[in-house]
């Protein structure tokens, strides 16, 4: 610690408090999230080399799907090897999912409202675009988080209630006024989460009445089946998202929270692969074309 102020002390080392668990439960714990770690990893990084080796699965569709994978590849291997870690050997440590979520949202409306008009509005420079938008403003809006973050003096505690430095329990280490971060932090839950999440459900909500109007029974059983699941991943992402940002940090509850954190970093990016793939049929015969080759 170094000296701060004058009765405060400057906190240069951390402790990542994680789960407040008995020695077995830790072993229980400690298991599940290996599982879901592997699993997220190995199934992400499966539909990435799928999509990207099979021709057939080279449409927007399946871009955005490989640009999904990448974010949950990224997001938990951010997170859970130090939780692992963490958990092994001591706790000492000195929004691009929803965007991509809105554009695969936006390519089906497309597909099945507008299919007239499918390769002259999802073309390949339409989706180039559209990733290289989402990559950018997601990583412009953690880099401004990040920014206001370092300007805060932390010298409260040296305890981050929590199994990753996420910014609510960080902004309660304080001893400066948060207010700015707080405000930018419900900014952005309001504008990219529920503003995405609201588009989203638009389209979903025009691609349903399309399908209603279908004649061929069908086509209306491909169509559920091949927007049915992408709603209910939506939901599930974005309804822990926006509880947990949009609320005060004062306001954060410590096991509750860490419940939430669990759903969109660690069950979310290992459902989606199954989501995706299980019922899909031109994804599953790609990866059993990559699995024979192996």
């Amino acid at each position: 610690m170094m000296p701060f102020g004058m009765n405060q002390t400057l906190v240069t080392e951390f402790i990542i408090l994680g789960f407040l668990e008995t020695p077995r439960l830790r072993a229980l714990l400690l298991l599940g999230f290996l599982g879901l770690y592997l699993a997220a990893l190995s199934g992400n990084l499966l539909i990435v080399v799928a999509i990207s080796t099979s021709p057939a699965l080279h449409t927007p569709m399946y871009f955005f799907l490989a640009n999904l994978a990448a974010v949950d590849i990224l997001c938990t291997s951010t997170i859970l090897p130090k939780l692992l870690g963490s958990m092994v050997a001591g706790r000492t440590i000195s929004y691009g999912e929803l965007l991509l979520f809105s554009a695969m949202a936006y390519d089906r409306f497309v597909a099945i409202c507008q299919p007239l008009h499918y390769g002259a509005r999802m073309g390949s420079r339409a989706c180039a675009l559209l990733a290289v938008a989402v990559w950018a403003i997601s990583l412009t809006n953690t880099s401004v988080h990040t920014g206001l973050m370092l300007r805060l003096p932390l010298c409260k505690s040296g305890v981050v209630e929590h199994f990753f430095c996420e910014i609510p329990p960080l902004l309660r280490l304080s001893c400066a006024p948060t207010r700015l971060n707080e405000v930018m932090a419900f900014t952005a839950d309001v504008f990219w989460a529920i503003g995405n999440f609201s588009v989203t459900m638009l389209s979903y909500g025009c691609i349903i009445a399309s399908i209603v109007r279908m004649r061929s029974a069908a086509g209306k059983r491909r169509a559920f089946s091949t927007c049915s699941s992408h709603p209910l991943v939506v939901t599930l992402y974005d309804s822990t998202v926006i509880y947990t940002y949009i609320r005060p940090a004062s306001s954060y509850a410590l096991r509750k929270d860490k419940v939430v954190s669990i759903i969109y970093t660690s069950v979310a990016p290992t459902v989606n692969p199954l989501i995706y793939t299980l019922r899909n049929k031109d994804v599953k015969v790609a990866l059993r074309r990559l699995l024979c080759c192996c």
